[in-house]
């Protein structure tokens, strides 16, 4: 019988029998020196190249500045290892490269190629000593870390302070790009040629390093021309839980001379970005996106999240996303030749500029929009008259989802929500807004969120206004109404300027401390009529001692009443279509 002490000594035996242990390098046996001064290229390609020769292993970089006058290759095989095992930040502690070579020779010499299969970088930060702030346009540089031909590449743990192209990647299969923080300046991440399955993981492009404020020269450059991760001719491509800030796109999807892209885009964000996701062109498997979450360039008034180009092909499809903030349109499709499908996607914000632009323009090709839910605006859907097919069902909106469909019978829509209020001439002729309570957004554009607030003495719900906001009152056509508004106006908020405005015509004026104003004015020949309020900005942390709130604000507005010079003394909610 066999003992069980002889069978765990032979199941130990062979196990530890096969253990190679990695060789691993120093590149201060080599000579490098962490002082910031001194040139340490020839000591860590020195390291490099034994690691190499021995048929690989891991070449360690420990906590310290390390100037690199050129440029470094990683052979297949090694690993560049610095001290993080999460990305770090911009403190520059820990193993930090000082990189300086190729300023202003975009085409030259990357400053780290990654020279073979299996080859690795990190854990390290690397930063641009000569970067400035001021220097705008950017200085070029070449990309800060390369491979080209080289599969099971991979950049890990890494911080890519201020490079001006992070990441290039050319027919490298298998790479994998994990952990990696930074806010590259022309493009974070560039994809070509990757025939089999590239992955992009918790990757961070945002201003690390800036002093940040989008129109700041350098910010706004960036805001304009950057790009945080393109991808060209990708097989299957699996992108996870990324994020960018502060880019004139953040996800293109452009082609190269080998073709487009198809892959998963799982959890992807884009904020403060003229162009979330930019579709110039992607293959027939298609653009799968889910949990995106997409925010339009701060300040802005021209941002679309989504945009597919009228150069496109194949089919791009929005899965549980969100879009909001400072949005003019959340989707524009103008690709004859694609598909574009959303569901389960919420529309929160879009027409910033006051355009009358909708949530979702399709302007060619096919579409389906199915399970969605929008925010208050006017229109949801603006099906173009080239449109091939719109299929619009089971969608729903804050005032009734709402379509403005040039297509005809090529558009097809069932079982979506319909307006909350039934706008009668009678509703039309006299009805009351309580502002702040659901269902007064048909009737809103550009205020601030709904809150409470002491009204008269009563807590009530309300909204501020911003400097300029706007009133969209039902009417009935070319009648006489008197508009009486529950509102507060801080001293703060009036100049010689603010009232209430119908076209430019200054119809109210504001003064300091006003509760009810009531004007009176006249409808023209549609159905309603658009009043702007006009005011001094003010910021309340600036006025009262202690207080946080740092928004621009400019009057309270509690409710509205308005009342046709015929109307008899029936009274309806605007909020709801009931009578009070």
């Amino acid at each position: 019988m066999i003992s069980k002490w002889w069978m765990v000594c032979t199941v130990v035996t062979v196990l530890t029998a096969g253990t190679v242990c990695a060789q691993e390098w120093k590149v201060t046996d080599s000579g490098a020196v962490g002082d910031g001064k001194t040139d340490c290229t020839t000591a860590f390609q020195t390291a490099l190249d034994q690691a190499g020769k021995a048929g690989g292993g891991v070449v360690n970089v420990p906590a310290g500045k390390f100037r690199i006058n050129g440029n470094l290759v990683i052979p297949g095989g090694v690993t560049l290892q610095g001290t993080f095992r999460s990305p770090p930040t911009a403190h520059l502690q820990g193993s930090v490269l000082l990189a300086f070579a190729g300023r202003g020779n975009p085409k030259d010499k990357p400053f780290i190629r990654l020279g073979g299969h299996n080859a690795t970088i990190s854990g390290i930060i690397i930063t641009y000593p000569e970067w400035k702030q001021s220097d705008v346009p950017p200085v070029s540089y070449p990309p800060c870390i390369y491979a080209r031909d080289a599969d099971n590449t991979a950049v890990l743990d890494c911080l890519l302070l201020n490079p001006y192209e992070g990441i290039r990647m050319e027919r490298a299969g298998r790479s994998l790009i994990r952990n990696v923080y930074g806010y590259p300046i022309f493009r974070g991440l560039y994809v070509d040629e990757c025939y089999d399955i590239g992955r992009v993981e918790n990757c961070h492009f945002w201003p690390f390093g800036v002093h940040y404020n989008q129109e700041d020269p350098y910010c706004k450059w960036i805001n304009v021309n950057g790009v945080a991760f393109e991808f060209a001719r990708t097989d299957w491509h699996y992108v996870y839980n990324t994020f960018c800030f502060g880019y004139g796109v953040g996800y293109k999807f452009s082609q190269s001379k080998a073709g487009a892209c198809n892959g998963n885009f799982l959890g992807i964000g884009a904020d403060c970005c003229r162009r979330a996701v930019l579709v110039e062109q992607a293959q027939a498997p298609g653009l799968l996106i889910t949990n995106g979450e997409f925010v339009g360039r701060w300040g802005s008034e021209d941002s679309v999240c989504l945009e597919i180009a009228d150069s496109s092909g194949g089919k791009v499809s929005l899965t549980n996303c969100s879009f909001w903030g400072p949005i003019d349109r959340c989707v524009w499709m103008r690709a004859a030749s694609a598909q574009f499908t959303a569901n389960a996607t919420h529309f929160l914000h879009w027409d910033n500029h006051n355009q009358n632009s909708a949530a979702i323009q399709l302007d060619a090709g096919k579409a389906i929009v199915q399970g969605c839910t929008f925010g208050n605006g006017d229109t949801c859907v603006q099906v173009g008259p080239k449109v091939k097919s719109a299929i619009l069902m089971g969608n729903q909106a804050a005032d009734g989802f709402t379509v403005d469909n040039q297509a005809g019978k090529r558009t097809q829509m069932v079982g979506n929500e319909g307006p909350s209020v039934e706008w009668t001439d009678q509703v039309r002729a006299h009805y009351q807004i309580d502002i702040g309570a659901d269902g007064d957004g048909r009737m809103i554009r550009d205020f601030h969120g709904p809150e409470k607030g002491a009204g008269a003495g009563i807590l009530s719900t309300m909204r501020w206004t911003q400097t300029r906001s706007r009133l969209i009152l039902p009417t009935l056509k070319n009648t006489d109404y008197t508009l009486t508004l529950q509102m507060a106006v801080p001293a703060a908020a009036v100049d010689e300027t603010a009232g209430i405005y119908l076209g430019e015509q200054r119809i109210a004026e504001f003064k300091a401390d006003t509760h009810n104003l009531s004007l009176n004015f006249r409808s023209g020949d549609t159905e309603s009529v658009v009043l702007e309020i006009r005011c001094k900005g003010w910021i309340p942390r600036k006025v009262f001692p202690g207080n946080q709130d740092d928004r621009t604000l400019g009057v309270q507005l509690f409710g509205a009443t308005m009342k046709s010079k015929s109307a008899d003394a029936e009274l309806f909610s605007a909020n709801t279509g009931q009578r009070l």
